[in-house]
């Protein structure tokens, strides 16, 4: 069942894989939709690291600090105490 926050895609797909899904679609007693957000979810779990898109967060900004994945909480805890006081 689709939930409220999904969104509707047209997709263009060759007869032979409507074809395909249609019979999956079928034996399984599942959605075409399903299947399909299923195969895509598996493509995107298959993405080299390089590729996948939540990595280009990595190295977006540049702390200058050297331990930052060790002391991130401690960093953190600063910033909002700083804001607190209004530094």
């Amino acid at each position: 069942m689709a939930k409220m926050t999904d969104r509707p895609l047209q997709v263009y797909l060759r007869p032979d894989q409507e074809s395909a899904l249609d019979d999956l679609s079928r034996r399984t007693g599942r959605s075409k939709a399903d299947l399909m957000r299923e195969s895509l979810d598996r493509f995107l779990s298959d993405l080299p690291l390089e590729d996948d898109p939540a990595m280009r967060i990595v190295s977006l900004g540049k702390s200058g600090k050297g331990d930052l994945a060790e002391r991130h909480d401690a960093y953190i805890e600063e910033a909002v105490r700083g804001k607190r006081r209004g530094d």
